[in-house]
């Protein structure tokens, strides 16, 4: 037990609190656990979810410094235009060889770096939320001090929440864009086909049952070892059927080209958000 490191979770939004979810899920001790939260009444929530300390307050509080102190491992999880007062905040107080976690999506390595001591281990993560299931997927870029042990060690707690890979920093916008952001891709489809149903003659409560449990069937076919999306869907089309009726309207309006523009579209938003933040840095 002692051998585990102590995390601490600065801020405990809904990014944060999905991988608190799969870390806990994965049977790390509660105990090693610390997060900060600035509402008491979300503190309390917290406590009584998952048995772990939680630590409310503003910066003139000091529950981030507290927090930081204690841990082996940081997960900052707040907004990306707060990621660079947070890391001024509880610079003085990280234990030496603590590593620093961001999930925030856009913000680069250089800026965290230069917000602490020379020297400072800092991952950049891009999470999803089906991590707090166990079924998320997580992309890792190391900052230039990170050591391969601390790269590790990160992607072991996070395995906790479903896959992880490593990228190179460049590639993350991408990554953000397909895993990151696609949650609500899938959710908006089940969204447009449970509509779909409704106007076709279902009742809306059945038409939303049918959709969801279609759409996590399907992912979970994706799941299973060696599997394909085009020979899945290949599979289920037959010649002359009514899905491929479906699939050839797609085609025809040309719905792969609507997804990688919307996807175009998230890696724009992200590079502009980090060319934001650096500029006012």
């Amino acid at each position: 037990m002692q051998n585990l490191p102590r995390l601490s979770f600065l801020g405990c939004g809904s990014m944060n609190e999905a991988i608190l979810g799969g870390i806990l899920a994965g049977g790390f001790p509660a105990d090693r656990i610390t997060a900060t939260v600035r509402r008491s009444e979300r503190a309390a929530e917290l406590r009584t979810r998952y048995g772990i300390t939680v630590l409310a307050g503003s910066e003139d509080d000091g529950a981030n410094r507290t927090a930081a102190a204690d841990a082996n491992v940081l997960i900052v999880g707040v907004k990306p235009v707060g990621v660079r007062a947070m890391l001024t905040e509880v610079a003085a107080s990280l234990s030496p060889g603590a590593v620093v976690v961001s999930v925030a999506a856009a913000v680069p390595l250089e800026l965290m770096e230069a917000a602490l001591p020379a020297g400072a281990q800092v991952i950049r993560t891009m999470p999803n939320t089906p991590a707090k299931l166990g079924r998320g997927v997580t992309a890792l870029a190391p900052g230039s001090a990170a050591t391969r042990e601390s790269v590790d060690l990160v992607h072991s707690l996070l395995s906790n929440t479903g896959r992880v890979v490593e990228v190179l920093e460049g590639q993350l916008d991408a990554v953000g864009s397909v895993s990151g952001s696609g949650p609500a891709y899938a959710f908006y489809l089940a969204e447009a086909m449970a509509k779909a149903g409704v106007d076709l003659g279902l009742d809306p409560e059945l038409a939303a049952v049918l959709a969801a449990e279609t759409v996590a069937g399907a992912g979970a076919m994706l799941a299973e070892p060696g599997a394909d999306a085009a020979s899945l869907r290949k599979a289920v089309t037959s010649p002359n059927g009514t899905t491929e009726a479906a699939i050839r309207v797609f085609g025809e309006r040309d719905l792969p080209a609507t997804i990688a523009a919307g996807m175009a579209a998230a890696a724009d938003r992200s590079a502009e958000i980090t060319a934001e933040l650096t500029a006012a840095s």
